[in-house]
């Protein structure tokens, strides 16, 4: 077929399918009497999934590394590049959805009080603004792709920030007691640790992580998990689908003001009577002495989130830093 023919047939222009050639991503074969293109089944299926993954918003320079891993059969890679390019939609989706609750605040303020005071823009500009940096500013500083092969091994010393693991998993575990079926997510799951044990009782598990290293030691262990690329401020799954949400040894090394927006997060995707339940190490009172660069959750802050937004908490401290937080919905 010519290139006006596989053109028509895929509803764009000749000039885009030249275009694609141009870039690498097509290599039609040539007649050799007058070298015009002849595209076959092969180039349609690749061109169509050219045009999908462009709707989808993946750049060019993507769409052709994973061209190449389809073209070498590595179907692993390939769904590390969609799989990265469907966080980077979420986020934008995030950004999206803020502006239009911003813009909804706005139009409740005009009907209450039949004007827009300048004080009230200028409260909601700035919290929406602050937001969508929180989202931009979040940043793997502690390469956990280098980790996961040792992951394990560290947390069964039971010594430093992993002191008393074993037993923060299991009390969480005792708390949730996932019923059977019960849909539960697992934030910063490492290497599905925690989720592994809540899958044993039960329950149905997906797995999120920023690290592709650390879910593939997920599925390796886990292989009926679900895991999906992922971080706190941009979890990859649409409003209300889990009955649950834990997460151990992670939330600390997001910013105070990350750590509500995570918050804010987890309850979007939870449905209306769903569950949370952190272990993590915190802070038992405002300005606490710092060991290290990160800001550990404080736990009064914590406690006046849950409680604004009609949690009842249930804790537990099992040394000096490690606590376990429960908060379910009271209405």
């Amino acid at each position: 077929m010519q290139i006006k023919e596989i053109a028509n047939k895929l509803n764009i222009s000749p000039r885009a399918v030249r275009f694609y050639e141009e870039k690498g991503l097509l290599s039609p074969a040539k007649q050799e009497n007058n070298q015009y293109r002849t595209f076959v089944e092969k180039d349609v299926w690749r061109l169509q999934t050219i045009i999908s993954l462009r709707e989808a918003g993946m750049p060019l320079t993507d769409i052709k590394k994973a061209l190449d891993e389809i073209d070498e059969t590595n179907h692993e890679q390939l769904q590390y590049y969609l799989e990265l390019q469907r966080t980077v939609m979420m986020s934008q989706w995030l950004e999206i959805k803020q502006v239009i609750e911003t813009t909804d605040h706005m139009i409740a303020l005009l009907k209450t009080k039949n004007t827009l005071p300048l004080e009230d823009i200028y409260q909601l500009a700035e919290a929406s603004k602050l937001l969508r940096e929180q989202r931009k500013n979040w940043k793997d500083k502690w390469n956990f792709d280098q980790q996961a092969s040792t992951h394990d091994e560290r947390v069964s010393t039971n010594t430093g920030n992993y002191s008393d693991y074993e037993q923060a998993l299991a009390l969480i575990v005792k708390w949730v007691s996932p019923i059977q079926g019960e849909q539960g997510l697992d934030i910063g799951a490492g290497t599905g640790n925690l989720a592994g044990r809540l899958i044993e009782l039960g329950a149905s598990m997906s797995a999120v992580d920023q690290s592709r290293e650390m879910l593939r030691q997920c599925q390796r262990k886990h292989p009926d998990l679900e895991t999906k690329l992922g971080n706190f401020l941009a979890l990859p799954y649409l409003g209300g689908q889990f009955d649950f949400v834990v997460s151990s040894f992670a939330f600390h090394h997001l910013t105070t003001e990350q750590q509500l927006l995570a918050l804010e997060e987890m309850r979007r995707v939870l449905k209306p009577r769903g569950r949370i339940c952190l272990a993590d190490l915190m802070h038992t009172a405002h300005d606490p002495i710092q060991e290290n660069s990160e800001e550990y959750p404080i736990m009064p802050v914590l406690h006046r989130w849950f409680e604004e937004n009609g949690y009842m908490i249930k804790q537990h401290q099992i040394n000096h830093l490690l606590h376990i937080l429960y908060a379910v919905p009271i209405r």
